[in-house]
């Protein structure tokens, strides 16, 4: 029995032994193969690093743009956000304006026209100011309707005008420049239901006789 795990032994300490040579031959081939492929001719590394340059050339520069935009658009849009809930203001002293006029107690007194023209007076103030600010009203008063710029809350029936077109503005709209601040609330024109119904009568006719 001691003889034969004196045997395993041996065979054990000559197997370690053999691994040991072989990965201590290993390691030097595989580091000189890195080293080999680490290794680059000076033209290779002038190209890398010319690469790594304009690279970063690049990000700096889309970066510097990017603040300018930002900042351009924070000089430009800056009071976007108060602009528009100025725009309240005109609104409340629409309100008040109307309430005023169909109010049957103060109508056709001397006070009530002193009121309107005072109203009138700050109305025409804020929109001055407005203008300064590049805020400037959308046209909208027989306008043909502009989805991008006005939004349709009801249909009045109108011969004399053509269809779509806005006959009623119900809340002003405004443009900060190029910017939509808000739409114009507006009522459009359509034809009326009997003048549909004989031209569509009349076609009917048309084609009839055309077959005849």
């Amino acid at each position: 029995m001691e003889k034969e795990e004196l045997q395993n032994k041996e065979n054990q300490n000559l197997k370690d032994e053999n691994s040991e040579i072989s990965t201590d031959k290993q390691a030097p081939e595989e580091t000189e193969k890195k080293e080999e492929e680490e290794q680059l001719s000076p033209v290779d590394e002038i190209a890398n690093l010319k690469d790594k340059v304009a690279r970063t050339f690049a990000e700096m520069e889309n970066q510097r743009r990017r603040f300018e935009k930002e900042k351009d658009e924070a000089f430009e849009y800056g009071g976007f956000s108060f602009a528009r809930e100025t725009l309240n203001l005109l609104d409340n002293l629409e309100r008040s304006k109307q309430t005023l006029e169909s109010d049957e107690t103060i109508k056709d007194k001397v006070t009530l026209k002193k009121l309107i023209e005072h109203i009138d007076i700050i109305n025409k103030d804020m929109i001055s100011i407005f203008k300064k600010n590049n805020i400037e009203p959308i046209k909208a008063i027989n306008e043909k309707l502009d989805p991008n710029l006005h939004q349709a809350m009801m249909e009045i029936e109108d011969d004399t005008k053509d269809q779509g077109t806005i006959v009623q503005e119900i809340q002003k709209g405004f443009m900060m420049k190029d910017r939509l601040l808000r739409p114009s609330l507006v009522a459009v024109s359509k034809k009326k239901v009997e003048v549909k119904q004989n031209n569509q009568k009349n076609q009917e006719n048309e084609g009839k006789e055309g077959e005849n």
